[in-house]
């Protein structure tokens, strides 16, 4: 019987989006760790203000404790990436999870800005394995077509987390004290643990698989990325992992400043306080969801439309790089609360629909059994600038009496100049071969 005009019903063909539910459970999982992976690392710069006034920070310790994290990510962003490919994504990122959980928590018991700086270093080896663990899943489970929207579906989990964030902590710490709100948010961690470790095989194993469904994943593999050893000397040479590295080199920075700085920069501001600055940040997070989901969505519409990976993909990260650049202007609105939070929820929605499609790069370009390694160098490039970065903010504010205006200068210029190193780098994206 032929098939209703619009409807899709064979294996070779691209199925109604949810059709078959396996591999968007999947995306469901990495969405809850990335969710939780978020809500952990915000907790800390909801408290700023709060742990300014009570343990006598300055903007120079907060921005050393934030720069501890990074290093710390930086320093296990390559190694977790080995480790993800060679333990597999199941096992490798279930142990991730327990150091994070475990290092989360001992943030209730730090007093001084040392102490927190050694928690902090724990919760960033912990957490540099989520993005390699995730990824490299969407390489396992997605066909290439897919896998910018399932990767911006996931890494909307990102503002859920910094969402859930404004609205959870200052309610915890204004009935429990400060120390409970790590232990709070950790908890959610160990829910994923049961689940993930329940649930989650790889494709081939997977008994709730259908045939239709292996067949949409597998549609473009070739099978010999299945057996190839990928040494990680050879993709340290490959220009794709520097074009990879770039970009996460240039942008990453700018996010970890929304996330640790922009809190304080609403408090500095306009005087808003714990509770007051819920709404405004609920609102950036959730423009920064649609923008997550929006930027995987451009691209795999074009690629439907006959689109080239290589074209689809920059196209959506050139209009993501023109949306952030209004930022630059947030110092010149008049003191208008809201259209300050109008153009950071601008530039947060631009931010994630360019991560959406940047994520996508060692998938498109590197066989699967070196996804995760890819993800490690460039997320390592990334952790270093933002520990550099925080550092250098956290220095600038106190010379500067919180003068934020260069920064979102700054935060608004980065990504074109990062799409037009990635593109030097590599003009087309395509698969590279392992000799």
């Amino acid at each position: 019987m032929p098939s209703r005009p619009g409807t899709l019903n064979t294996p070779g063909n691209q199925p109604g989006i949810f059709r078959e539910k396996v591999r968007w459970a999947v995306c469901g999982l990495l969405f809850f760790a990335t969710t939780v992976n978020y809500l952990d690392r915000q907790v800390l710069g909801i408290l700023k203000p709060t742990l300014e006034k009570e343990l006598g920070w300055n903007e120079d310790n907060y921005g050393t404790i934030v720069s501890t994290f990074q290093i710390a990510y930086a320093l296990m962003m390559p190694i977790a990436g080995r480790l993800i490919d060679y333990l597999g994504t199941r096992l490798g990122y279930a142990l991730a999870v327990i150091v994070w959980s475990i290092a989360s928590m001992l943030h209730s018991l730090a007093g001084t800005p040392f102490q927190f700086q050694i928690v902090r270093f724990g919760l960033g080896l912990g957490e540099a394995a989520n993005f390699p663990a995730a990824l490299k899943a969407t390489a396992d489970w997605f066909p290439r077509k897919e896998r910018a929207f399932a990767t911006g579906i996931f890494n909307s989990g990102t503002n859920l987390g910094a969402l859930i964030a404004p609205l959870m902590v200052p309610f915890v710490a204004t009935h429990f004290g400060w120390r409970m709100s790590f232990i709070a948010t950790a908890s959610f961690d160990l829910v994923w643990l049961v689940i993930w470790l329940a649930w989650y095989r790889r494709p081939e194993e997977h008994k709730s698989l259908t045939t239709a469904e292996r067949t949409l994943i597998e549609s473009d593999r070739t099978g010999v990325e299945d057996e190839v050893k990928v040494p990680f000397l050879w993709v340290v040479k490959q220009r794709a992992s520097w074009a990879y590295l770039a970009g996460k080199f240039m942008t990453d920075p700018v996010w970890w400043f929304y996330l640790f700085w922009v809190p304080g920069f609403l408090h500095d501001a306009y005087g808003l306080n714990l509770t007051q600055l819920g709404l405004p940040l609920v609102v950036i997070y959730l423009a920064a969801d649609v923008g997550s989901i929006l930027g995987g969505w451009i691209s795999r519409g074009l690629m439907s439309r006959g689109w080239e990976a290589s074209s689809a993909r920059k196209t959506a990260m050139l209009i993501c790089a023109c949306s952030v650049t209004p930022v630059s202007l947030i110092m010149f609105t008049g003191g208008n609360l809201w259209l300050t939070v109008a153009l950071l929820s601008l530039a947060a929605s631009a931010h994630q629909g360019w991560m959406a499609n940047l994520f996508t790069l060692p998938s498109d370009t590197f066989p699967r059994k070196a996804v995760a390694s890819v993800v490690g160098f460039g997320g390592m490039g990334g952790a270093l600038a933002g520990g550099m970065v925080a550092k250098a903010v956290g220095l600038w504010l106190d010379y500067s009496h919180k003068s934020y205006g260069p920064l979102f200068i700054w935060a608004g210029s980065a990504y074109l100049i990062a799409l037009l190193i990635i593109h030097t780098l590599v003009p087309k994206l395509q698969p590279v071969e392992v000799e």
